[in-house]
């Protein structure tokens, strides 16, 4: 009997006997330019990590045409081999392979559908290729002699790379992999897992003097021996509240995910002159910039919730996260003429402007570029869309549960004057800290300056923001931005204490709310002999609507009436899944019974703010957080796909045929169920309710609510 290990052996002693030794030994990782290949990481990822059914079904495309020789060296330089249907089946990997047909359908470079692979074991001198016809039959053949062995196909390797977590990110050199050309004359070394390259901890920026806006790192400037670059460990968090190891001012940092990785001109065999740049055009993959939340004065791009790997594999996307100067330190503005502030968005736009200038190393088509974050970075992904600093370094914007309105929220899209600025926090950091100017404060220590009374809002600069708010005016003429926006259902609760009595009027001073804006009617305390809990329930719908709801829903249709916004399309998640440490609050997560010991989603809970950010990421598995129903898988699968899909195109509605061809059933069937159509002034208001199954809503929710608290949808109008 002949077993798996004696086939992997046999098939292995045949390639690597062929490695040229210095090749072999080279101690630098390869690279898309020294393997002669573009490299793709193409895999069934269903979200579910290691303990997915299709956990192994991974292979590497090397997609530029080599001979056969190449091919089984290039596939061992990696720590591969060529992949063998007999140890892992043609069956099994089927969804990869009809992906890269229909890939290949939309992008001519892979030029055809002919693939190296392993030889036999029986034959181990003959090499095979493995056939795709459109129509998905799979064929393998023996190519014995002649013109078919001098001649040149891409190449099918194993992905054997294994999966990282939250608690272990394999770095070691075997899986590690090279990107020229970036900054300039760097070589950065990132490395590869299961389903993604993963480039960690890239300069942006130097660390700028405080105080003064960060500019655009180009390295070294060198024309000489290129230089390499660790991108294998995070970059350190920007100095924040509570300090910290790992922190410090020299942040400005940032992380790619990838599926993709490009040989320069194709590794010049093809790509070159005028439709060679088109077809290489075309295989770049769309690249979304993420942007923590934080309040602006916490966070990190290192944060495991928003880790880019699965939106990067499923959604076949370039996903980049990115640090800013948090705080006082990224926001302080004084009215002496030179402290501007907005120091942490400047950061923002210098990271758009290293996408705009190396993204393209990294696979991600610089045209093409997304920006989303959630929370503050929500607030953020408004004011770069309010700034004209951005023009060109972006086409698409997701802000996810953007705050505004009244109270705590007001300031996030609604933006100080700097004499406004120094009056709120500026005269008090001064006094704090004995400093009467800039200069003091540049040698007070970092931490004194991130506690305590702190800087954290966007001020009207005159450079990075010269209005008041986003303008939405008719004059402010098309932005030709797309957008995607919404909140989930209950986003405010957790802007509010839990209450400690049951007098409305004095619970609601206590947080900030004039009691007037409670009407009975309109915000009605439910019957519930848990005073408290009925007090917090009324309260949580007015401080969502307040400061998440109304105002969100004032953007768009402002945006509609004003034609500001190519494509427009909102939801609202009304199944969440609570991030964990904060706000920990027991309403924010579905009750648990003996038949759901994590939690029955469809029992009555709060859909609290965060509650979105692992089923947008994908990442319950990584997390190591147990599904609660049948419906959290399908529905995490669902929101990864559309908001890849957007990103991908502008539109959360996945194409059709990427869905058959990846073998995305249950989104597929959601989808079937009915699109989700975009707002517009013609079609009018079209609200997408996130839950399984998904519905689509005509008009605005809370309609009255908004309208009595003074943000009725025409606020902006």
């Amino acid at each position: 009997m002949v077993t798996t290990s004696t086939l992997r052996g046999a098939i292995l002693s045949t390639l690597l006997s062929s490695v040229p030794l210095t090749a072999a030994a080279s101690s630098s990782p390869p690279s898309p330019n020294t393997l002669d290949s573009d490299l793709t990481v193409i895999v069934n990822n269903d979200l579910q990590g290691p303990s997915s059914p299709s956990a192994n079904a991974s292979v590497l495309l090397l997609s530029n045409s080599l001979a056969f020789s190449q091919a089984s060296q290039s596939c061992s330089f990696l720590g591969e081999s060529l992949y063998s249907p007999e140890l892992i089946s043609t069956s099994s990997i089927k969804s990869n392979l009809d992906y890269l047909i229909y890939r290949s359908r939309r992008s001519s470079s892979l030029g055809t559908t002919t693939l190296w692979i392993a030889p036999s074991p029986k034959n181990p001198s003959v090499p095979r290729v493995i056939d795709l016809s459109p129509s998905g039959r799979i064929s393998v053949s023996e190519v014995r002699s002649g013109k078919g062995q001098a001649a040149e196909y891409p190449v099918l390797c194993t992905q054997t790379a294994p999966f990282s977590s939250n608690q272990a990110q394999d770095k070691s050199e075997k899986w590690q992999v090279g990107v020229e050309g970036v900054n300039g004359n760097e070589k950065v070394i990132g490395f590869r897992d299961r389903l993604s390259f993963r480039f960690l901890g890239l300069r942006y920026a130097r660390k700028p003097e405080r105080f003064t806006y960060s500019t655009l790192y180009r390295g070294d400037g060198g024309k000489g021996k290129q230089k390499e670059v660790s991108g294998l460990e995070y970059g350190s968090q920007c100095v924040q509240g509570g300090g910290g190891a790992g922190q410090s001012e020299d942040c400005l940092f940032l992380n790619v995910w990838t599926p993709y990785l490009p040989a320069a001109g194709h590794g010049g065999k093809k790509g070159k002159g005028k439709d060679g740049d088109e077809k290489k055009r075309k295989d770049l993959r769309p690249v979304a910039v993420w942007i923590h939340g934080g309040a602006f004065t916490s966070g990190t791009s290192s944060d495991s919730t928003f880790d880019g790997g699965n939106m990067a594999s499923r959604g076949d996307v370039v996903v980049v996260a990115i640090n800013y100067r948090l705080s006082t330190l990224g926001f302080l503005a004084l009215a002496d003429g030179k402290t501007n502030g907005n120091y942490g968005l400047g950061d923002q736009v210098t990271a758009l402007q290293w996408v705009r200038e190396n993204i393209a190393k990294f696979g991600g088509d610089p045209d093409h570029v997304t920006i989303f974050g959630q929370s503050a970075g929500a607030g953020s992904v408004r004011a770069l869309l309010a700034s004209p600093k951005t023009k060109g370094l972006f086409k698409g914007a997701i802000p996810l549960s953007n705050l505004g309105g009244i109270n705590y929220g007001t300031t996030y899209s609604r933006y100080y004057t700097i004499a406004e600025e120094t009056a709120v926090v500026g005269n008090a950091i001064l006094a704090a800290t004995n400093c009467t100017d800039v200069a003091c404060l540049r040698q007070v220590p970092a931490e004194k300056l991130t506690s305590g009374t702190v800087a954290r809002y966007l001020v009207v600069d005159g450079t990075y923001l010269v209005s008041p708010e986003l303008d939405l005016s008719r004059t402010a003429g098309p932005s030709g931005i797309d957008l995607m926006m919404g909140i989930t259902h209950d986003d405010g609760a957790p802007f509010i204490s839990y209450p400690s009595t049951t007098n409305q009027t004095a619970y609601l001073l206590s947080q900030g709310f004039s009691p007037s804006l409670a009407s009975p009617s309109l915000f009605p305390i439910p019957p519930n002999p848990n005073g408290t809990l009925a007090l917090f329930n009324s309260s949580s719908r007015l401080a969502t609507d307040s400061m998440f709801r109304c105002i969100d829903q004032a953007t768009v249709q402002a945006g509609l009436a004003n034609n500001r916004f190519s494509r427009v399309f909102y939801y609202e998640f009304d199944r969440t899944y609570q991030t964990g440490g904060w706000p920990n609050l027991d309403v924010c997560e579905p009750p648990k019974t003996a038949s759901h010991p994590f939690g029955d989603p469809s029992k009555p809970y709060l859909r609290c703010h965060s509650g979105e950010l692992y089923y947008v990421f994908g990442n319950l598995a990584r997390q190591g957080l147990p599904v609660r129903d049948e419906k959290d898988l399908p529905f995490e699968q669902f929101v990864l796909d559309s908001f890849a899909s957007f990103i991908r195109t502008g539109d959360p509605n996945p194409e059709k045929g990427f869905l058959r061809a990846r073998g995305f059933e249950n989104t597929w069937r959601e989808v079937q169920r009915g699109e989700w159509v975009a707002s517009s002034r013609r079609a009018g208001v079209k609200l997408k309710v996130l839950d399984w199954p998904s519905r689509l809503e005509n008009g605005w929710r809370e309609v009255q609510q908004c309208e009595w608290i003074g943000l009725g949808a025409d606020y902006y109008l």
